[in-house]
């Protein structure tokens, strides 16, 4: 059976990997290896107190407490040296577990400093490491409206690495996603949702998503692109 290394990058990379292991497990158990990587520990702490805290091997993750400051330079050039062989070391020994290692999966986004910034600067270290195996990224792109004002410098920055170190980039598009939702929500509000989509669709597990409060902003957005991600390990 041929296996992947899923890499999470930064907030949003590890949020919507929470998710896709989420669904992974319910369908084929556990086919994958996992590394977490966030400058600021918040989320991965989240997920280790969370139902998923005995899926990820705690000697497999790296955090840091300052951040990257939205700044692609800080997680590319300041993290990127400080952290490169304790990242390096927790990719060997997650690929020393696969018996047939087809690619390594990376998750992040375009427009956080961590994600964008230590994100490719670890796609060009797997570069150089594993050079005979993939490297399939999901990226996140900002929407036109995106609050952090330095995301178009990050995700310029960030693009030039992709295209140098990545073999296949699957670009997500984060006004996509909150169009999506926009239309999710006025067909639950309408009535409407039961009599266009199947009982158990993936717009229906958004949709409930959207009604119960206490859910997170992103958590129906995160589970769409995890339900994508699911596809592509079938």
């Amino acid at each position: 059976m041929t296996q992947s290394v899923v890499v999470q990058v930064g907030q949003c990379g590890n949020q919507i990997g929470c998710c896709f292991w989420d669904l992974a497990l319910r369908e084929h158990a556990s086919v994958n290896q996992a590394v977490l990587i966030d400058m600021e520990e918040g989320v991965v702490n989240e997920i280790l107190q969370g139902p998923l805290r005995d899926v990820f091997d705690s000697k497999q993750l790296i955090t840091d407490i300052s951040g990257s400051g939205n700044n692609w330079a800080v997680g590319h050039k300041v993290f990127g040296s400080l952290y490169q062989e304790q990242i390096l070391e927790k990719l060997r020994k997650s690929a020393e577990h696969c018996d047939c290692l087809q690619c390594f999966f990376i998750i992040h986004s375009m427009g956080g400093g961590t994600g964008s910034g230590l994100g490719t600067f670890l796609l060009m270290m797997l570069k150089d490491e594993f050079p005979e195996v993939y490297r399939f990224v999901t990226s996140i792109y900002p929407s036109s409206e995106d609050d952090v004002i330095t995301s178009p410098y990050n995700s310029m920055l960030a693009m030039k690495e992709l295209n140098e170190h990545a073999d296949c980039v699957l670009p997500i598009d984060n006004q996509s996603l909150f169009d999506i939702i926009s239309k999710i929500d006025l067909m639950v509000s309408s009535g409407k949702l039961g009599t266009i989509v199947k009982p158990k669709s993936l717009i229906t597990s958004n949709a409930e998503a959207l009604k119960s409060r206490h859910k997170k902003p992103f958590d129906a957005m995160n589970n769409i692109v995890a339900n994508l991600l699911l596809n592509l390990t079938r």
